[in-house]
């Protein structure tokens, strides 16, 4: 089925789900991998951010990941600059639930929106970003079929040096094959 697999669900984010999204948002250890800027965010820029990139885009798709057994939101995942005409979109995730780390819930999540994006949307292409020194990630991203496009040299300052930004992308065609 669509959005689900055995332990997890995909929901589509809501409004109700702002206040869970920004204690996610404005947690160091989750954003540490993924966001660029590692603010604080207030609660009202988050609900603003919620409301217009989120909800209020016609080019992003946004998804809340839940663990099946207990209803337990976990993170979410998203396809953003949704490009219908060209048929590529870049897709994010992030677990928030720091507990549900290192189980495969990652992996599982990414299956699942890929399914939607090349299944369901039939879209060609999907990429995403990630930091160099997320070695897990493009560890799961490759194991997945991804491949590195290339990279923003030196482009992310974090703990006193500086890093690549690496671009990876995924065809249609290479993820059914898979």
């Amino acid at each position: 089925m669509l959005f689900e697999s055995p332990r997890l669900r995909l929901r589509k984010m809501t409004k109700e789900d702002t206040e869970l999204y920004n204690k996610w948002r404005n947690d160091l250890d989750v954003m540490y991998n993924t966001n660029p800027s590692l603010d604080v965010y207030t609660l009202e820029s988050t609900e603003d951010f919620v409301e217009q990139v989120i909800l209020g885009s016609s080019t992003a798709k946004s998804y809340i990941i839940t663990e099946t057994e207990t209803e337990t939101p976990i993170g979410i995942v998203s396809l953003i600059h949704i490009d219908y005409k060209n048929r590529n979109a870049e897709c994010i995730i992030d677990i928030g639930e720091k507990n549900y780390w290192g189980k495969g819930y990652g992996s599982e999540g990414m299956k699942l929106i890929l399914d939607y994006a090349f299944y369901e949307l039939n879209l060609h292409r999907v990429s995403l970003r990630v930091f160099s020194f997320n070695e897990r990630a493009i560890r799961l991203y490759t194991k997945m079929g991804f491949r590195k496009e290339g990279q923003s040299r030196e482009s992310l300052f974090r703990n006193g040096k500086w890093h690549d930004i690496i671009h990876m992308g995924i065809l249609q065609h290479e993820y059914l094959e898979s």
